[in-house]
């Protein structure tokens, strides 16, 4: 089994839980820092008089000097790298949007401790050239983070409608750092009331010379084998579109790419928390088949990708495609390939697609569905189809699960990472843990995606709000449960929360995608040998009782860890 040194975006599960298994699914052990290091938490105190909730503090970012040291203790041990510069540098996602007070000095020279951290990237790769080491960077997102270092949500929805009104273009980097407030007439916006910004601006000052240091001091110069640069929460306009440009311009002129984009360098697009799956995916294809491409179709069933945008997003959803599947290492083709990918995007036709993925499991075509229909959790017609259908177990990815970007990142990252393992791999005990693994990774995604997201969260919400003791903050109390509810109160949504996830995990049991128990169990790709594919049936399906949980103390995500048994 090869061994994967991992640094996550932050602790959330679709960045750690979820890559890790993902790993396993694909007969890799994922070594990451120890819990206390990646540890990322939403604001922890709270200022209250009475009935009103006057402000929040107090959140918890990761150890980047911990990270640091574990990276450089563990780099002798593994066969690759996959390393967040967010959480190397800063201590996670929310710990790169921290406001500042100055944006740091001038580029190269702007922070010599944000330098030194990232240049252990540098250090590992002259160490071990041989060893692959994959990048994740983003740019930041347009809002500020509510809840974290008391900014509120009224500042979050303000930030976002803020930095969203179009700038004044810049090519020059020097010109993007000083015009983040320019119109594109050069007039300056007004003021802010629920934020800072100008601590704001100085944040995407300090973010983005970090940005241009990986480009230019890391992967320019080799250290970086390949680079996927997310941007997080984006839009077609806005403070981002600058520096989204520049970063393009740079992957052309530094690093041989075409349009912005070059498949085996760096590729940059709308995603941060598929990223880890995405990369993982690479490294799957990179250890069993040397880096040799695999060739993607994909079938859309309803509107064309092309013409869909997210409002969080700046490409369209076939941009997307495209650009993740650069990222996991595949190539897309027009014609017969080696996996295919079913986009689903309209609600009517998802009995088309069942069809589709029915005929690809007859002829043993390993598929891959991401549900775009649903807006953040899965569509309930489209899961239900999927579900009713025997062939869905044998899925190689699926994904609901938040954005367009999110939603590709996870399932392509599946599909890939278990496609590389499942044609090279023939040890009998790899491929047992292997597929318990990926079987439990597939039940899960339906679980949360479905069964959480869009059923189990509304009871969890209703009771979180109409619980809260503070007047003023009851209508968002679900965003920081542990704040805004009292402590029975919570005890009480955990029990909410467990006791409809073992509901709910009972009854996804028995669809017809898994039916566990019955003596017609759906069955999941073992391996595949050529043109043969050996099976192996959905034996058994458990949630621990106390395992889901609130990750960050709100209801938007759970921590949720079922096991799976096949046979």
């Amino acid at each position: 089994m090869k061994n994967i040194l991992y640094v996550p975006l932050d602790d959330r599960p679709a960045n750690l839980d979820d890559v890790i298994m993902q790993g396993k699914s694909a007969g890799i052990h994922v070594l990451t820092p120890p819990a206390s290091a990646l540890r990322n938490r939403l604001d922890a105190e709270k200022t209250v008089s009475g009935t009103t909730l006057l402000g929040t503090s107090s959140p918890t970012y990761g150890n980047t000097a911990a990270i640091r040291e574990f990276i450089l203790r563990h780099a002798a041990s593994v066969d690759g790298f996959i390393i967040s510069t967010d959480m190397l540098a800063y201590g996670g996602l929310i710990g790169s949007r921290q406001l500042r007070t100055n944006g740091g000095g001038s580029y190269p020279d702007y922070d010599a401790s944000t330098t030194a951290l990232l240049d252990v990237i540098r250090l590992v790769k002259k160490s071990y050239p041989h060893k692959p080491v994959y990048v994740m960077d983003t740019i930041m997102r347009l809002a500020t983070t509510a809840l974290v270092d008391g900014l509120s949500s009224a500042a979050y929805a303000e930030s976002r409608s803020f930095m969203l009104q179009p700038r004044k273009a810049f090519t020059a980097f020097e010109d993007i750092l000083a015009g983040y407030n320019l119109a594109p007439d050069e007039s300056a916006y007004g003021d802010t009331t629920q934020f800072n910004k100008e601590q704001y601006y100085n944040t995407r000052r300090h973010k983005f010379k970090t940005n241009h240091y990986i480009l230019d001091q890391l992967a320019r110069s080799g250290y970086i084998d390949f680079l996927a640069v997310g941007v997080d929460d984006a839009n077609i306009q806005g403070v981002q579109i600058n520096e989204i440009r520049w970063i393009e311009e740079r992957i052309n002129a530094w690093l041989g790419g075409i349009s912005g984009q070059n498949p085996d360098r760096a590729i940059i697009l709308p995603d941060a928390d598929g990223l880890g799956h995405a990369l993982m995916a690479r490294m799957a294809q990179q250890l069993h088949h040397c880096g040799d491409k695999t060739s993607y179709s994909v079938h859309y069933f309803g509107p064309h990708g092309s013409t869909i945008t997210s409002p969080y997003e700046y490409m369209d959803v076939h941009q997307n495609v495209l650009r993740h599947v650069d990222i996991i290492g595949g190539e897309l083709v027009s014609g017969p390939a080696a996996v295919e990918i079913i986009a689903i995007t309209a609600g009517d036709q998802a009995a088309s697609a069942i069809s589709r993925i029915a005929a690809n499991g007859t002829n043993q075509v390993p598929t891959v569905v991401i549900d775009f229909v649903g807006q953040g959790p899965a569509d309930a017609a489209v899961a239900e189809a999927l579900l009713d259908s025997e062939y869905t177990g044998r899925l190689l990815g699926y994904s609901a699960w938040n954005t367009p970007g999110n939603k590709i990142g996870i399932a392509l990252g599946m599909g890939q990472a278990r496609y590389a393992f499942l044609v090279t791999e023939t040890r009998h005990t790899a491929l047992r843990k292997a597929v318990n693994a990926h079987g439990s990774l597939l039940f899960k995604r339906f679980l949360k995606d479905y069964y959480y997201k869009k059923i189990a969260i509304a009871d969890i919400r209703t009771y979180s709000r109409s619980t809260s003791p503070y007047t003023n903050i009851a209508a968002a109390a679900d965003q920081n449960m542990l704040l805004f509810n009292t402590s029975a109160d919570y005890e009480h949504l955990q029990t909410l929360l467990r006791e409809a996830m073992q509901r709910h995990t009972a009854t996804l049991a028995g669809k017809n995608a898994f039916r566990i128990g019955t003596p017609e169990a759906a069955c999941n790709v073992r391996q595949i040998c050529g043109d043969s594919w050996s099976m192996s049936e959905y034996a058994d399906a458990q949630l621990e009782y106390d395992n889901p949980d609130f990750t960050w103390g709100r209801a938007f995500e759970i921590t949720l860890s079922p096991s799976v048994k096949l046979h």
